[in-house]
């Protein structure tokens, strides 16, 4: 199993169940709640909870949480955030048009959501009118067990999670324009916390376009706790781009579930931008013969940010292909670690599934942490994955110095193409176009390179 490490891990406690501000505001949280939205929920928030505060948060031993250690939050205590969404400037939302879903501090803002242009046989609302519905709404993803110990957010998320997006989208039904779903954290008193839940359903042949803005309205500290179930039916295709540009003191841990049936198409590009400390898990089970997935990102690190992503793809049918492309940079003290697991079933034959992450250190005192994982149980497949740490060619920095342009700003522009290949992968030039500038932008405010180019 590789594994590429520029730095030797410092030593970690691994903390006390129960011994937790940080969990014992889970709780608070909680109590806070009141009696279930759903008869069929209450036992499932409970026993989350309950698993959650046995267990207490993993330590550096977990192996999941081996180069994350949460030490850092035992001692912090999260309020829930108020009731409804706090007021913010609207000229953030610019650009982003309809269809679109805003939440702010985990609230649905209903003032600047516009959910126009939808086709009959689309539904999508957020998950609090699910639970208030007065007919019988189907919330078994909200029933998910999570047993393990490492899964220590997404139980945290099973127990609290009050709010989200639930779409529906009938068998041949494609959106016409891309959905945005829009996530603003807004200072408020006191570190606040959300956990959001969202269900993602395509029957078969249904297609979907989905923007995911993460934003700050402000620099304040919180905490942000999502889940995302996603259900791909036969020849269902999804194009999906996420851009966390979080504020710089926020935390913030995501979750993506998906499953592919035959022959579905799932398209993701991740750029993670924001937060003082970050964890994003990507699952996807391929169930269906020839279901195809491409998962791109961008994982970028300044100051003593903390960026962490895992992938765990799951090849189960034949005829099944993946191909993840990923690029990571650390700057300043900050550190980016990433694993990416793939899995190929026994009977997965005719599996063709690519690996490379490929990794930039700008500066001496950060770190980075590449595991690519590979295990085969089936016969006649194509697999491949790679990783590498190195630094920026100093010959090309040297030869555009020598034209004239600063170092800064050669590292800069150096970074960014480095960054180039993942992206490419969009079709839409105008998000191609936006996902790049806001990565120019991160980089020269990092490397004080002034106006990105």
């Amino acid at each position: 199993m590789p594994h590429l490490h520029a730095r030797p891990p410092s030593p970690t406690r691994s903390p006390e169940p129960g011994d937790s501000r940080f969990l014992e505001s889970f709780r608070t949280s909680f109590d806070a709640l009141g009696a279930p939205d759903a008869q069929q929920l209450g036992d499932t928030r409970r026993q989350a909870l309950d698993a959650l505060l046995a267990d207490g948060l993993p330590g550096p031993r977990e192996e999941a949480w081996k180069y994350t250690p949460l030490r850092m939050l035992e001692r912090r205590a999260f309020a829930a955030a108020d009731p409804a969404p706090p007021a913010f400037d609207p000229a953030l939302l610019e650009g982003i048009p309809a269809p679109r879903l805003v939440f702010v501090n985990g609230r649905h803002d209903a003032a600047h959501s516009d959910l126009s242009g939808l086709p009959e046989g689309a539904v999508l609302e957020p998950l609090s009118h699910t639970l208030a519905g007065g007919e019988p709404r189907d919330v078994g993803f909200l029933q998910r067990r999570y047993d393990h110990r490492s899964e220590v957010f997404a139980r945290a998320n099973a127990a609290l999670a009050d709010e989200g997006v639930v779409l529906r989208l009938e068998a041949g039904v494609r959106l016409p324009a891309p959905l945005h779903l829009v996530f603003v954290g807004v200072p408020q008193a006191g570190d606040r916390a959300w956990h959001l839940r969202h269900f993602l359903d395509l029957r078969n042949d249904a297609g979907l376009d989905i923007v995911e803005h993460q934003l700050a309205a402000g620099e304040h500290a919180h905490l942000a706790n999502e889940v995302l179930h996603l259900h791909l039916g036969q020849r269902a295709a999804v194009r999906h781009a996420r851009i966390q540009a979080d504020a710089a003191r926020a935390t913030r841990f995501a979750r993506t579930d998906a499953v592919l049936a035959r022959d579905a198409r799932y398209q993701r590009i991740d750029l993670e931008l924001g937060a003082a400390l970050s964890r994003h898990e990507l699952n996807v089970r391929l169930e269906g013969d020839g279901a195809r997935l491409v998962a791109n990102g961008v994982l970028f690190g300044d100051g003593r940010r903390h960026v962490d992503t895992r992938l765990g793809i799951e090849h189960i049918a034949r005829d099944t292909a993946c191909e993840l492309l990923w690029r990571g940079i650390a700057d300043g003290r900050s550190r980016v670690v990433f694993h990416g697991g793939i899995g190929i079933r026994a009977g997965a034959d005719g599996t063709d599934a690519a690996l490379s992450n490929k990794n930039l250190l700008l500066s001496a005192d950060a770190e980075i942490d590449t595991q690519p994982v590979l295990v085969i149980d089936a016969d006649e497949v194509k697999a491949a994955h790679g990783a590498t740490v190195g630094q920026l060619d100093a010959n090309a920095l040297f030869y555009m110095r020598s034209r004239g342009i600063p170092e800064a700003q050669a590292q800069r522009l150096m970074t960014l193409a480095f960054c180039r290949e993942p992206l490419l992968v969009l079709e839409d030039d105008g998000l191609r176009k936006l996902l790049l500038a806001r990565l120019d932008a991160a980089l020269a405010a990092a490397l004080g390179t002034g106006e990105p180019a």
